[in-house]
């Protein structure tokens, strides 16, 4: 049997439901077998952004915690956030929490779990007050309080009229939140491990006392990039906050890190992944190069124009223009472009304008995105307007997890001790399309609530003991990858993957472009059987990583576009030009892709099995979305 997920590797699969592995007592902490280190936790954290953090803020004081993560915390991904975090304060305008749920619902193109949808919006206050008692200093307001400003598809009175409900920190917002929970994190000494890359969720076949066995965590498998060496962390409950998978596609404003590990793990385990189809594009990245340029100028009162210098989206969106949501916006900028009214020597991008604001506004609360115009397209802001284009920005899909952050194996049943929260979880509370600034609520909430409810849970389980040598597959893998000879090459392959995405699956989906990119993905599959290793080194072997991350990437690609070609439909982020309207009767329900059979086949029918899902509605029935 080859590699759950790996493809064309013939190496023991990473324990799938049913092997039923012989299991033994736990490694004691600290010991060193066969040069494998083994640590005993009582909650293992693996990711250290918002959503991690966050969660070992809550775990921290009241279990054994350790934090692992492949960057040194502060680089993680949250930090690249810069618009604000969405609470219904009512510090400027009138607000409440149901003016939040409702635009959360319907930003979502009705497929947000609206129970989910509630407790963000509702929890969304005491989120930011916690992050003001922990030290982020938030622009305030002239009588000091917290301040706030638009963002796109946030309203009040259900899409009456815009609202001010942001909350930000200039427009490094992300940067703020993650340098406030890890500074919390150090001051409660939290146990990181950072530079660990995780590779795989350890899972231990039990008793389930009827008869039959049940699999549960045990523990996950890290390689050290500093030594090569390999370590497993055994824990009650593990929690993932690995964040997203932007790196499926060529223009993203994800980082060169968010190549899906987590997600990947899971898949790779028999677990279900949810809503893989929806993918957000935000509307303003750099022309050409996706660096993200963030909605908090629009919220400031930035213009969208064509070539023509016409403000198109008075057309599109008459009623909050520029704020309407990302996924209408987006497409709104692709039709502009389609119809030849894009700017540039080849009518490639539109403008974000800004030339209108004073310069005192603009260095005051848009600092960062301004000095990104100039460094990389050396274009000044004040005088103006920025090329911009559509970027691959957020997984809307990912793990399955109910509103507890407990991780699902199939539509009801949790996965006992697992948790997931953030970018790679779905609760779903982004439904087909993220709302601005719902992110960072999405991690402070959800990361509260993983950490919390584990805390609860190892309070009364116990360690689920250890198979024998439980990192045997990474080590397998790893040696074989390192005495690859064969002769693709690793960046050319993510650059064929990337380029096709961008092609096949980005903005416009029809169901040619989505068979010809699973097609692409057919093929980068057979030659990654054959790719070569340069490194064959231990120590910060980053070429062998980038071998590990391509697989996910693979993978993951193959669950995106294998989702979306199922739902014959548009709807938030997915849009399809051959089915271009959303069909509540057919497709108001969640895509379920399950791994079946042989990961490393041709046939991507094969090994990927869809189901559905239920939506929860509560209060909101679906209807028409108009702004």
């Amino acid at each position: 049997m080859t590699v759950s997920g790996v493809p064309g590797f013939d190496t023991p699969s990473f324990g799938l439901p049913g092997q039923h592995l012989p299991a033994q007592t736990q490694y004691e902490d600290g010991a060193i077998v066969d040069g494998v280190h083994y640590h005993q936790h009582d909650i293992v954290i693996v990711g250290a952004g918002g959503a991690g953090m966050r969660a070992a803020i809550e775990a921290g004081p009241h279990a054994n915690t350790a934090v692992i993560s492949k960057l040194y915390p502060t680089r993680s991904h949250t930090g690249a956030a810069q618009g604000g975090m969405a609470a219904a304060l009512a510090n400027v305008e009138e607000d409440n929490w149901e003016w939040h749920t409702f635009d959360t619902i319907k930003g979502g193109d009705y497929l947000v779990d609206q129970d989910a949808a509630e407790i963000l919006a509702k929890e969304a206050i005491d989120a930011v007050f916690d992050l003001e008692n922990m030290g982020l200093p938030f622009n305030r307001t002239p009588d000091g309080k917290i301040d706030q400003r638009r963002f796109g598809g946030h309203t009040a009175d259900h899409g009456k009229t815009p609202v001010r409900r942001a909350c930000y920190a200039a427009d490094r917002t992300g940067h703020m939140i993650l340098q406030t929970l890890y500074q919390n994190c150090v001051k409660l000494g939290i146990n990181f491990f950072n530079e660990y890359y995780v590779l795989d969720l350890v899972m231990t076949s039990v008793d389930d006392g009827k008869g039959g066995f049940i699999d549960q965590p045990s523990g996950v498998v890290a390689y050290a990039l500093s030594t090569g060496e390999l370590h497993v962390f055994q824990g009650k409950a593990i929690i993932f906050a690995t964040g997203g998978f932007g790196k499926i596609y060529k223009t993203t404003s994800n980082a060169h890190t968010l190549t899906g590990d987590g997600v990947g793990i899971i898949w790779r385990k028999g677990l279900p992944l949810e809503d893989m189809e929806f993918f957000q594009f935000h509307p303003t990245g750099l022309a050409g190069l996706g660096i993200l340029l963030s909605e908090a100028a629009r919220g400031e009162g930035a213009i969208l124009r064509n070539s023509e210098g016409e403000r198109f989206m008075e057309r599109y969106a008459p009623t909050i223009k520029d704020l309407a949501p990302r996924d209408i916006i987006a497409r709104c900028m692709a039709t502009e472009i389609r119809e030849g009214r894009g700017g540039g020597p080849n009518k490639d991008y539109v403008f974000l304008d800004i030339t209108h604001l004073e310069p005192a506004v603009i260095d005051a609360k848009l600092p960062d995105i301004t000095e990104f115009a100039r460094t990389y397209l050396g274009v000044e802001p004040y005088t103006e307007p920025v090329p911009v284009l559509p970027t691959a920005h957020y997984a809307m899909g990912g793990i399955p997890t109910n509103v507890a952050a407990e991780v699902l194996r199939d539509n009801t049943t949790v996965v006992p001790g697992l948790y997931a929260a953030g970018e790679c979880a779905c609760v779903s509370v982004h439904g087909s399309n993220r709302l601005g600034t719902n992110s960072l609520l999405d991690i402070n909430v959800f990361g509260k609530r993983a950490g919390k409810n584990a805390v609860e849970y190892v309070k009364t389980a116990p360690f689920v003991p250890l198979p024998n040598d439980p990192a045997a597959d990474i080590r397998a893998l790893l040696q074989m990858l390192r005495n690859s000879t064969g002769t693709e090459r690793i960046a050319v392959l993510r650059k064929e993957l990337q380029e096709s995405m961008d092609s096949n699956a980005q903005v416009f989906r029809t169901e040619e472009t989505l068979t010809e990119v699973t097609e692409v993905i057919e093929n980068l599959r057979e030659r990654y059987k054959n790719i070569a290793v340069q490194d064959k080194g231990k120590r910060f072997n980053t070429d062998l990583l980038e071998a590990v991350e391509l697989g996910f990437l693979l993978d993951l690609a193959e669950v995106v576009v294998y989702s979306a070609r199922s739902r014959k439909e548009s709807r938030g982020g997915h849009f399809r030009e051959d089915f271009p309207l959303r069909d509540d009767e057919n497709y108001l329900v969640h895509t379920m892709a399950y791994l079946s059979g042989d990961a490393g086949s041709a046939d991507a029918v094969d090994h990927i099995k869809l189901s559905t899902k239920p939506v929860v509605i509560t209060r909101y029935q679906p209807m028409e979305r108009k702004y």
